[in-house]
């Protein structure tokens, strides 16, 4: 059976000598064996339980209630949960760590774009991707709400053209008149801007945005703070944003 020496035992435990000592003088990790000069020989069983120990150090246990833990009639039913804790909380670090990673991702693909970098270029960037998904959420409903209407739309024109049949296509128009009002309306409430000159976050007139040249994420606009007039990018209002 294998034996390991103290400086071996912490080396495999990523301890210090003295921790390992420490930990016998305590009385919860007694080495298996003395050898005939009096070293400390530890047995597979031992070095086990000093991994344990390590373990139960690092979920932030004392040494006093591990010693009253270990010498428990059933310590494993504890240190099995602690263990479940410590998996929750590594796999909740991993995903945290995950988003981090993806926005810097999309970071490091936005600065690409930029033309000028500044540390305000980040901000926007960053706030350009917390948006991205409530933005998407915000065109899926649109999307959604409009394809009814452009159903009816098509058939009432075709009725007309092959039967003659003109009045599906009024009530398409006086259907079609409070639907664009209402999808207006539905927009210009959910959305702002922000400048790429001064970077702040503004909200033009109604008519600005409604004739203004655009893509789907720009919009070509006069800043309300620093009078800048070229495209800003349009991002979703938060639910405070928009009561406020």
């Amino acid at each position: 059976m294998a034996m390991y020496t103290t400086g071996e035992v912490a080396k495999l435990c990523g301890v210090s000598v003295r921790t390992v000592q420490y930990y016998d003088t305590r009385g919860i990790l007694t080495p298996s064996e003395l050898s005939e000069g009096g070293r400390r020989l530890y047995s597979e069983d031992d070095l086990k339980r000093m991994k344990i120990i390590c373990f139960l150090r690092d979920a932030g246990i004392s040494i006093n209630s591990i010693g009253e833990l270990l010498s428990g009639e059933d310590p494993g039913s504890v240190i099995s949960v602690l263990v479940e804790q410590q998996q929750q909380a590594l796999a909740e670090e991993i995903r945290e760590r995950q988003a981090k990673l993806k926005l810097l991702d999309g970071i490091r693909r936005g600065l690409k774009s930029v033309p000028h970098f500044s540390i305000d270029s980040i901000g926007d960037i960053a706030y350009q991707l917390e948006n991205k998904k409530a933005m998407t959420r915000f065109h899926a409903i649109l999307l959604v709400t409009g394809i009814p209407f452009n159903i009816f739309q098509w058939v009432a024109v075709i009725l007309w053209v092959t039967a003659g049949t003109w009045w599906p296509f009024a009530l398409y128009v006086l259907l079609a008149i409070p639907y664009v009002v209402w999808v207006t309306w539905y927009y210009y409430a959910r959305i702002s801007y922000i400048c790429p000159h001064c970077h702040e976050v503004f909200k033009p007139g109604l008519k600005e945005v409604l004739w203004a040249r655009h893509t789907p994420t720009l919009r070509k606009l006069t800043c309300t703070h620093c009078g800048y007039d070229g495209f800003c990018v349009e991002i979703f209002r938060k639910e405070t944003e928009q009561n406020g």
